[in-house]
């Protein structure tokens, strides 16, 4: 493998057959693990096939997220229990195998996100794009974290994260960030609507990853029942693809996105599983029992000025609302 500039973010791996460089340069998500299917590929087999994420966010840092691992993942001798950010130097031992990261140096990696050149910031976010935006997150986490033993907390958070990340992808999507104890992840819609089908799609990856989450909390012993709230918001965000057709690694800012997470904060204050924004709603008007299954808010987000209209509904109504609604004949 070339030698990589001082410069450049990398890891150093070192295996029996010697030490390799694996640059960290044109995407900003990889997979890590045994299986030849992964971005980084480490062939040891105290590893699991699917390791470990690497996840590169706006800010520059990068986040290292075990999936649940079998003998886990550690930074400088500490497990990673949640998605934790590397730092410059850190050494990370994936089963048995000893991996270094070395960072970017700070100001060409901010000269790298803030291009002078109005061509290659075209080229990151080049498009506006028609999406649904949906963020779910763990609720009480902070509590759960205090309370689990660190080791079985890990295996727990990383397992939510890569059975939602499976559910996702069997939806025509992929987790776009991982943020603690939160995932957020995009539906791009085909032309200038959303369908049906595709919000009914939406729905079902929601029911499925409550529904795995409820398995989860029968199969660890958790101080209380595990639950997750959801805000789904649809809306015109820009978008940029810095990663391939395999992996694709979209990169959304704007309103649409902001106001996801904002609607899944607001379902504590509603007393809803899910909360979605009046954009989703209107999407809805041909399916069965639309007013009798959501309820209607006007509600205060952060950073709004004035309230904005959003529609609650818990897990139990969704599933009825999708079993009543899923032999429509539009949506066949």
């Amino acid at each position: 493998m070339e030698q990589l500039g001082q410069n450049n973010a990398h890891f150093v791996i070192h295996t029996l057959q010697g030490e390799k460089q694996f640059s960290l340069a044109e995407k900003n998500y990889w997979t890590i693990g045994r299986s030849q299917e992964n971005d980084i590929v480490i062939r040891d087999h105290s590893m699991s096939r699917n390791h470990a994420i690497l996840q590169c966010n706006e800010t520059g840092d990068y986040l290292l997220i075990d999936l649940g691992s079998s003998n886990g993942s550690f930074v400088n001798g500490k497990r990673v229990s949640v998605p934790i950010a590397l730092q410059n130097g850190d050494r990370i031992l994936f089963g048995k195998s000893h991996v270094e990261f070395y960072a970017l140096d700070r100001e060409l990696s901010t000269a790298a996100q803030n291009p002078r050149d109005e061509d290659t910031q075209t080229n990151l976010l080049h498009e506006r794009r028609l999406m649904s935006v949906m963020v779910a997150d763990m609720r009480n986490f902070t509590v759960l974290s205090r309370q689990l033993n660190e080791e079985i907390l890990s295996i727990l958070i990383s397992n939510w994260f890569r059975q939602a990340g499976e559910i996702i992808r069997h939806s025509g999507s992929w987790v776009d960030k991982y943020i603690g104890d939160a995932i957020m992840a995009i539906w791009f819609h085909s032309g200038k609507e959303n369908t049906p089908e595709e919000v009914l799609r939406i729905f079902h990856a929601v029911k499925e990853i409550n529904q795995m989450t409820k398995k989860l909390s029968n199969q660890y012993p958790v101080p209380f029942p595990l639950k997750i709230g959801v805000g789904i918001n649809t809306g015109y965000a820009m978008v940029g693809n810095t990663g391939s057709e395999d992996h694709p690694d979209y990169t959304a800012i704007g309103d649409t996105v902001n106001a996801a997470f904002r609607l899944e904060s607001s379902t504590k204050i509603l007393g809803f599983d899910i909360a979605i924004g009046e954009q989703t709603y209107d999407y809805l008007n041909e399916f069965k029992g639309l007013s009798q299954n959501f309820q209607q808010y006007n509600v205060n987000l952060k950073g709004y000025e004035v309230p904005i209209t959003t529609y609650g509904i818990n897990f139990d109504q969704l599933t009825g609302f999708i079993h009543s609604n899923q032999t429509m004949p539009t949506l066949n």
